[in-house]
């Protein structure tokens, strides 16, 4: 049972793209998941050499915020890039766009709705002038945040970072489009921020630009692949 209703499982079908007819590409998938892993071990060495960090502890705490960074910038860019996608398009397509959007919103919903369960874990942990029953829903809650809802939130988090909030689901061009927008807000909210303070300018500045560059050279590969192997173009998409 718990492999059908436990929190990974739900997460599955939640955040990762299944629209029938959307072109899988392996290749794409393995060198995005090679970037991700080098790109991590390299900005935890540095937060190690430089003494950004003091424990292993702080490089969790710091890519934790990170990510979820990333997630609250990505949900603010999502309407903007999707809408601006889809209203670019002829009318024809825009509304079978417009229908396959259900699934990527529901996502971020379904996010942020779990996210929300946790002011509650916080608000009632100190709650014991309750009634036994009221005590034992506490208790309940408590428990549910903890073995269901943050799992959840962490593989979502995760799973909405790689598939960005699932758009292949809009069309497979959107992806890299999305995600090349967000790691370039990523890189200014960086610089913004002051990010990596403490290490040398020039390793400041390779690791403010270093995701930005390799996250756009990615998508930049694989929308040439998407157009040479399976003929899909933005143009295409679009109608234009």
């Amino acid at each position: 049972m718990w492999s059908t209703v436990g929190p990974i499982a739900v997460g599955r079908r939640v955040f990762r793209p299944s629209r029938p007819d959307r072109v899988e590409d392996e290749t794409v998938g393995r060198i995005q998941k090679i970037r991700t892993a080098v790109g991590l071990a390299a900005v935890v060495s540095v937060m190690f050499a430089y003494r950004l960090v003091d424990s292993a502890q702080g490089v969790a705490s710091d890519r934790g915020e990170q990510a979820w960074l990333s997630i609250c910038v990505l949900a603010a860019t999502f309407p903007v890039v999707v809408g601006g996608f889809i209203a670019l398009a002829r009318p024809p397509v825009r509304r079978v766009l417009l229908r396959r959007t259900a699934k990527p919103v529901g996502s971020l919903v379904a996010l942020f709705a779990a996210m929300a369960t946790f002011p509650f874990a916080v608000l009632t942990v100190s709650q014991w002038t309750l009634t036994p029953a009221g005590k034992a829903m506490v208790i309940f809650g408590h428990v549910l945040i903890f073995l269901w809802v943050l799992p959840f939130v962490a593989y979502g988090t995760a799973m909405s970072l790689v598939h960005v909030f699932r758009t292949a689901d809009i069309h497979e061009v959107v992806p890299p489009l999305l995600a090349t927008v967000l790691v370039w807000e990523m890189a200014v909210l960086d610089v913004v921020n002051g990010a990596y303070e403490g290490a040398p300018f020039i390793v400041r500045v390779v690791f403010v630009l270093g995701t930005p560059v390799s996250v756009t050279a990615v998508a930049l590969w694989e929308l040439r692949r998407l157009r040479t192997l399976h003929a899909l173009t933005i143009r295409g998409a679009l109608m234009r």
